[in-house]
């Protein structure tokens, strides 16, 4: 299998996105398994601090190992690292990248936490793939009631700073706050995104960009940003919600006390949607 670093740097020449998706335990990894062998594209599998408390990352490599030994195209990332501690001892536990998340901090601190992870992977003898954040999006992926503090149009990423970031950090990806938020609002449209932010900030830097947040967005402000220079796409809360309403319809309309059987509705909606995805993404 290719190492992601190459997959990365394919699809941005090609002007399309690889998927990443954020699971919470083995049944949304399978899901995102059967998704990738149906569309017969990588994807990457997310797990964020939160996320890998209760799905270790040690477990989810033997699974994602497991997976590629069978030939599915799957990474695994480190998604949202907010400490250089946590960031080593996920490359320690074998990812394939990492997001050293600084976003919150000032942007020399953010630097510094983020050169010293690069140079921690780089001296791993593994090539992982290291993605930094600059620009607030908000923390949760929920539903929310109100934009988070701090989300405006004001602090959007600029392509000034994101250029000083990228060189001085040495990372491979980069996050940008470009309209984008995480989690989605309950009663209220996403805001806009801004692809013509996202040009000017892939022309400064170079490297792969990345859009987090993307859940609720439409496809074609989605799109816009992949042509403009996103590369990789990440969707949390729309699968969480999926899945959640999915699951709460099958135990409230059903008698089912199978684990494996009332689970496999929420398994198989998560399926078709990934796939979905995963195909939009890469322009299919």
């Amino acid at each position: 299998m290719r190492p992601l670093r190459d997959v990365i740097a394919d699809y941005k020449q090609r002007g399309v996105a690889l998927g990443h998706f954020n699971i919470s335990d083995s049944n949304q990894l399978g899901a995102l398994v059967l998704a990738s062998h149906e569309t017969a594209l990588p994807v990457i599998a997310g797990l964020s601090e939160g996320e890998r408390a209760h799905l270790p990352l040690c477990e989810a490599r033997a699974l994602i190992d497991a997976y590629k030994a069978e030939g599915i195209q799957i990474y695994l990332n480190a998604d949202h690292t907010y400490s250089a501690a946590k960031a080593k001892e996920a490359i320690d536990a074998g990812v394939d990248s990492i997001v050293i998340d600084g976003a919150q901090l000032p942007l020399a601190e953010n630097i510094a936490m983020t050169k010293e992870v690069v140079a921690y992977a780089r001296a791993s003898g593994r090539d992982v793939v290291v993605e930094g954040e600059l620009g607030y999006i908000g923390t949760s992926s929920k539903q929310l009631d109100a934009l988070p503090q701090g989300v405006t149009l004001e602090d959007l990423t600029t392509a000034a700073d994101a250029k000083k970031f990228v060189q001085e950090s040495g990372v491979d990806c980069f996050a940008p706050a470009v309209g984008n938020i995480h989690g989605m609002l309950k009663n209220a449209a996403e805001p806009r995104l801004h692809p013509d932010r996202v040009k000017e900030i892939a022309t400064a830097v170079g490297v792969p960009l990345v859009l987090h947040g993307a859940s609720g967005n439409t496809e074609e402000d989605v799109r816009a940003c992949i042509k403009a220079g996103i590369a990789v796409v990440h969707i949390n809360t729309e699968l969480r919600v999926l899945y959640r309403d999915t699951l709460k319809h099958t135990l409230d309309t059903g008698d089912e006390v199978a684990p494996y059987k009332f689970l496999a509705p929420a398994e198989q909606k998560m399926q078709q949607y990934l796939a979905a995805k995963l195909r939009f993404f890469a322009g299919q």
